[in-house]
């Protein structure tokens, strides 16, 4: 009988609980866990139920505090396994730096709440030089500390690009070598990159689950060679049997390169473009520690090439997608996050206050405020109310404000009476910023005549809201004269 490495009382078989559970890693992660350990999958899709492989479902929306909490409880290990990078809702107004954040800081506090006793995060490498990442790199840093805000261990594995079938970077990578007879190659296809294979990753982290020695890390992961960008091309060539003459070329500037790679690869601009920044970077690793530690022998790069491309070729097609004219319309939902400075004056609660003070001075005179203990009222004056707002006193703390979206013209209430939208100011343990959210909110306004007016004038007032605070952080911070 195994003994568990946490306290006596923890039963044999831990608890795992993973976040990107029906992603590219989680797909190949759950079985191997599985072994030993009870597994539990988040998914905001996916309904409530056990699968054949014996994987515990829970439907989990981590744009939402609430389902966090609910959705790690039990757990005594969670792996952390999203990257957002795609819009989440009809319509995102957020950069996905910020929407990386707001999910990294919901799992965290979460986390902490259920009692977890690990966070293992897969990130990305981080060159040598950490001066002027990308803004990928500089958001998988920023999600790493994020998770270990509140206090629970943190096991970061960072890694390049992972090969495996069914891998976004894997996809891109042999569509451009399949579909380009001659290669362009630009200056940054001559940066160093460390990939690592897709098994070796989940051989990891599965030993990692409940490692005392890998608490509070962070370790560069990959396989034995360090390459180029250009030589990861010329390989995968080799590999699928193909000549790929490659030719250098000093014009292709980041941005025509981003909408080169997208247009040959089929993948949305949003995805690539992130990806493409950070080419500029050599992605090496720092050293391989624990892979030595766990006893693993690298896989060399041409063997997970070539393991991953057979694997890929006999992946089951996906059914061909639903034609637009017989698809549901998607909920006419909105979510916006805009980062804010951190005053230094106050915290969230008095960040919250601020807002409805300051708000009716900036619209005036067309906005005016009604407040009182747990409701705010943004109305015309002597007009009807646009948005009632009414805080939720349960669910509220210092460093984080919920006000549910309850009533006004501007909002729209489902046919049950649910009313999940909802805004947020929080604060950013660590990072000295205040994220604002605005949350599944369904505007009445017609969609095109909402997006034209009510949700551009939303990102108008956050930006001046934004500005407000950096003013009033210089005036906290400013030098006082002494008196003579």
């Amino acid at each position: 009988m195994t003994v568990s490495k946490f306290e006596a009382t923890a039963p044999d078989r831990l608890t795992v609980a993973i976040a990107g559970a029906n992603g590219f890693v989680g797909r190949a992660l759950r079985p191997v866990l599985a072994r030993n350990h009870t597994v539990v999958g988040l998914s905001r899709g996916r309904r409530p139920g056990v699968d054949a492989q014996g994987v515990q479902w829970r439907q989990c929306d981590l744009y939402s505090l609430l389902d966090a909490e609910d959705a790690l409880s039990g757990a005594h290990v969670a792996v952390y396994l999203v990257h957002s990078m795609l819009p989440s809702a009809r319509l995102t107004q957020a950069s996905f730096e910020d929407t990386d954040l707001i999910l990294a800081d919901n799992f965290a506090r979460a986390a902490a709440a259920a009692g977890v006793q690990q966070i293992i995060y897969l990130g990305g490498l981080i060159p040598a030089d950490a001066e002027d990442l990308s803004r990928h790199l500089d958001s998988r840093l920023e999600v790493e500390r994020a998770l270990g805000a509140y206090g629970v261990p943190v096991t970061a594995l960072r890694a390049g690009m992972v090969i495996g079938a069914g891998g976004s970077s894997l996809d891109m990578l042999l569509k451009l070598v399949r579909r380009l007879p001659i290669m362009l190659t630009p200056k940054w296809t001559r940066s160093q990159t460390q990939c690592v294979a897709l098994a070796d990753i989940i051989e990891l982290i599965d030993f990692a689950v409940n490692e005392p020695r890998t608490f509070g890390q962070s370790f560069d992961v990959g396989a034995p060679e360090v390459t180029q960008y250009r030589d990861l091309m010329r390989i995968t060539a080799d590999v699928l049997g193909k000549s790929r003459p490659m030719f250098n070329v000093p014009f292709f500037s980041p941005g025509l390169s981003k909408l080169w790679v997208s247009l040959i690869s089929g993948q949305p601009t949003a995805l690539v473009s992130p990806l493409v920044e950070s080419l500029k970077h050599d992605m090496v690793a720092r050293d391989l520690n624990l892979q030595q530690m766990a006893g693993q022998t690298p896989t060399p790069l041409r063997t997970a090439l070539a393991e991953a491309i057979e694997a890929e070729s006999q992946r089951v097609p996906q059914a061909p997608p639903t034609p637009k004219s017989t698809r549901p319309a998607p909920a006419p939902d909105v979510r916006s996050i805009q980062r804010l400075p951190d005053p230094g004056v106050g915290d969230a609660e008095w960040v919250t206050r601020e807002y409805m003070r300051w708000l009716p001075r900036f619209c005036r005179p067309f906005i005016h405020v009604e407040q009182d203990e747990t409701q705010v009222r943004f109305c015309v004056p002597k007009g009807p109310c646009l948005l009632e707002l009414t805080k939720s006193t349960e669910r509220s703390s210092p460093d984080r404000a919920l006000l549910y979206i309850t009533g006004g013209l501007l909002t729209r209430v489902d046919e049950t009476g649910n009313r999940r939208g909802r805004l947020e100011f929080r604060q950013v343990v660590g990072e000295g910023v205040y994220l604002a959210a605005i949350h599944d909110f369904s505007p009445r306004l017609p969609w095109w005549f909402y997006t034209a007016t009510q949700a551009k004038a939303h990102l108008v007032v956050m930006r001046a809201f934004g500005r407000h605070l950096e003013r009033l952080k210089r005036v906290a911070t400013a030098p006082k004269e002494s008196a003579i």
